[in-house]
């Protein structure tokens, strides 16, 4: 198993970071060009349980993934399990907001199965995905700290 984080530092509170999550269906296509919808289709706003439907380009391919919620901890943790079929090679991930300096540190995370062999047969593909983590990230912060 391989897993992929990101962090980054946003000056504002964990509230604030948090809160975003809270409208995420009308927030995913600001937080990153390559997001094309997210809608819920069980629940709602990272209750235990609910299933978030989403589309994204990845290294220019458009994929169609759905992700139920395993977990959340309001202002402090977001975390979920990838449903099939994607759940074959991406088990979960998680966001992460922990308090730092009066602002937050926010961490990105999935991991995924076949550690080594994923790395060798799909190497530019597992590298689009680390760097649309980290562009997310950078995007979260200007989009929070205007």
């Amino acid at each position: 198993m391989i897993t992929l984080k990101d962090s980054v530092v946003i000056n504002r509170p964990p509230e604030v970071v948090f809160s975003w999550f809270a409208h995420f269906e009308e927030n995913c296509k600001a937080w990153h060009k390559d997001h094309v919808l997210a809608r819920w289709v069980k629940g709602r706003n990272f209750e235990k349980g609910s299933v978030l439907y989403a589309e994204e380009y990845l290294g220019g391919k458009l994929e169609k993934l759905s992700f139920e919620i395993t977990n959340c901890v309001p202002n402090e943790l977001i975390e979920y399990k990838v449903l099939f079929p994607e759940s074959i090679i991406c088990s979960k991930g998680s966001f992460s907001i922990k308090p730092a300096d009066g602002g937050s540190v926010f961490t990105a995370t999935l991991s995924f199965r076949f550690g080594r062999v994923l790395s060798k047969l799909a190497g530019k593909r597992v590298e689009a995905i680390r760097v649309h983590m980290r562009e997310e990230g950078e995007n979260l912060k200007v989009l929070l700290e205007k």
